[in-house]
């Protein structure tokens, strides 16, 4: 029988049980699409991973999905994005989120969380049958003028002696996606830009409001972000995400881009040595550091963008189709976003016009958030108040004019998307079933 088991058609598999393949998952199922399969490399979803954001545009699809409630448990909602020099003075501080106009929040979450809890949205909404674990999908076949009532789409998966069939693939499954290779069989593996980051989360005293991310130093020499992922308990402390960025001589080489050590761990030696004599009055990063439980090492890569994220009755979606830079916070979110559009428009629109509107929608933003992020914006400014002052200031005026600091203002819409007018102003993507 097939594993799919529901009544309407067309026939979906989603390759990648991630941020992106579970909300594609919910979006169709809220979109009436019940005939939804995942399929998933690990065997089992473990709690894995760090900290990350999610932008208003995000939330808003989160909350359309009636996820709202368990996110306000989970989630810090970030209220000020901070930028200091290597020893703490304040270059220049924004609001976020609702502060910022947005009618959502910005989100910080622990990762391990958010797919908690989308995961147990599935399982709830979809049903245990809606995902299989432990199948790696490598590649699919499809038929050109398949027969009547036979699925165009077979899917392969790794020690599987027969594949999935199905009406539509998504390829879900990642910066090293199987779907994306092949659909484009010679790109070989994702592109490094020669910086290494290393990432923890670590329990410790909250620091400011409790509610604000800070990026320290920049690109030119080291930079670290820091925010946290959860609100103080009743002694102050909370987990901090941190990240510390540093540029390499050697690079990024090809295993180390296709993850062959991602799950390494590392001692904080090998990151306390990159910010050697940094301080702040606010944050005692050497001490996080220190103190984490697990030390992450991984490259900054992404892809060039594609010309075209869909082949006939498969389709690309979060960073299958658009792997970005971290520098933005917005990797996450445009996966969700992805996941929303595409529900909306195969609701509306038979396959191939739905496919062809959301390519046309999604692929043009992604590639100017892709070029953004590629610019390492704000690092432009930040590398020349570095230059400027290398020894830190008392007061950034005394470094930059009031339209030196213009580069700030607006880099940040550039690498998280949509402005708060917009975003408020736009029709609901959900569909009334």
């Amino acid at each position: 029988m097939s594993p799919y088991g529901r009544r309407n058609s067309p026939r979906i598999l989603i390759a990648g049980a991630g941020i992106g393949g579970l909300t594609t998952a919910l979006s169709l199922h809220a979109a009436g699409l019940e005939d939804v399969l995942i399929v998933e490399a690990c065997p089992n979803l473990r709690a894995v991973g760090a900290g990350i954001n999610l932008q208003p545009a995000a939330v808003r699809e989160l909350t359309e999905l009636g996820l709202a409630p368990a996110l306000e448990k989970a989630a810090v909602a970030t209220a000020r994005l901070e930028y200091h020099h290597r020893y703490g003075g304040l270059i220049w501080s924004e609001p976020r989120g609702r502060a910022a106009g947005y009618n959502w929040p910005q989100y910080s979450v622990h990762r391990a969380d958010l797919q908690d809890i989308l995961l147990t949205a599935v399982l709830d909404r979809l049903g245990p049958e809606a995902l299989v674990t432990g199948d790696r999908l490598i590649r699919y076949e499809q038929d050109q003028h398949p027969e009547r009532g036979r699925p165009p789409v077979r899917a392969y998966v790794a020690d599987r002696p027969s594949p999935y069939t199905c009406d539509l693939l998504i390829g879900a499954d990642g910066i090293n996606s199987a779907v994306r290779a092949t659909l484009y069989p010679h790109e070989g593996p994702p592109l490094g830009n020669g910086i290494r980051m290393w990432r923890g989360v670590t329990e410790g005293p909250a620091f400011l409001d409790g509610r604000t991310m800070v990026i320290l130093g920049c690109n030119a020499r080291v930079k670290a972000v820091a925010y946290p992922v959860t609100r103080p308990d009743e002694s102050g402390r909370c987990l901090l995400n941190w990240v510390v960025e540093s540029r390499t001589a050697d690079g990024v080489g090809e295993e180390e881009a296709r993850g062959a050590d991602w799950d390494r761990a590392v001692p904080p030696e090998e990151v306390l040595t990159h910010i050697e004599g940094w301080r702040s009055d606010f944050l005692d990063l050497h001490a996080v550091i220190a103190a984490a439980p697990r030390i992450g090492r991984y490259p900054m890569i992404d892809r060039d963008p594609l010309p075209t994220w869909v082949d006939g009755r498969v389709v690309l979606l979060g960073d299958a189709a658009h792997p970005l830079y971290p520098t933005g916070s917005n990797g996450a979110s445009q996966a969700v976003v992805d996941a929303r559009v595409l529900a909306y428009e195969l609701a509306h629109h038979g396959l191939a016009e739905a496919l062809a509107r959301y390519e046309a929608d999604r692929l043009p933003q992604t590639a100017q958030l892709l070029a953004a992020h590629r610019r390492l914006e704000p690092d432009p400014v930040l590398r020349q108040v570095e230059a400027l002052a290398p020894d830190g200031f008392h007061d950034i005026r005394h470094v930059l004019p009031e339209d030196g600091l213009d580069g700030l203002r607006s880099c940040t819409r550039r690498v998280t998307g949509v402005d708060a007018t917009a975003l408020n102003a736009r029709t609901s993507w959900s569909v009334p079933v």
